[in-house]
């Protein structure tokens, strides 16, 4: 009998000062049995910094959510969705392949990954020149001890505050805060 996913809750407040965006989220999250805290949290970092992107975007009048992760390799990790059904914008976070990555760029307007990991760096080294030509790409670069600190926030029910001010996400709950500052690749 195959283990099934595990379901986190978040209510994720976001200000985001630099977009001028203020929205509270009620997010359900699937853990994947192969999945760690990190990666599912990096998931909810994704989305709360291109949040944003349903107003500037969509007007306010598209769908902001999960994929399925792990489960379908062709379904994006986080995606803002318009009220057509079409993929304004897919994210993935961790270390894409290329292929799936140009696939993305067909399938939706805008696609920006946030690696995460010690081995982002040589995966990046290793698919620089191989993704260069994809213009809807962007490529943003969380520092490993900062990802790595998001493991501590998850827990099946998480009330959490996120203000992104100046390009730096302040992520938090009750008792903990960590500062998250993507750096841009691509």
């Amino acid at each position: 009998m195959a283990i099934k996913s595990t379901i986190f809750k978040a209510h994720l407040q976001i200000a985001d000062i630099d977009h001028g965006y203020y929205a509270d989220h009620a997010l359900t999250l699937a853990r994947h049995p192969s999945e760690t805290d990190e990666r599912m949290m990096m998931r909810l970092v994704a989305l709360a910094l291109q949040a944003h992107t349903l107003n500037d975007v969509c007007n306010g009048d598209g769908t902001l959510a999960f994929g399925a992760g792990l489960c379908d390799p062709d379904d994006p990790d986080v995606s803002l969705t318009d009220f057509t059904g079409h993929k304004r914008l897919w994210m993935e976070v961790g270390q894409p392949e290329e292929k799936p990555l140009m696939k993305a760029c067909q399938k939706a307007d805008a696609v920006v990954v946030y690696a995460f990991h010690h081995a982002a760096e040589v995966w990046w080294k290793g698919i620089t020149n191989k993704i260069a030509r994809l213009d809807k790409l962007q490529v943003w670069r969380v520092p490993a001890e900062q990802s790595q600190a998001l493991a501590q926030l998850a827990q099946r029910s998480m009330q959490l505050q996120a203000t992104i001010q100046e390009g730096v996400l302040s992520l938090g709950d009750e008792k903990n805060t960590l500062d998250i500052e993507p750096v841009r690749w691509k």
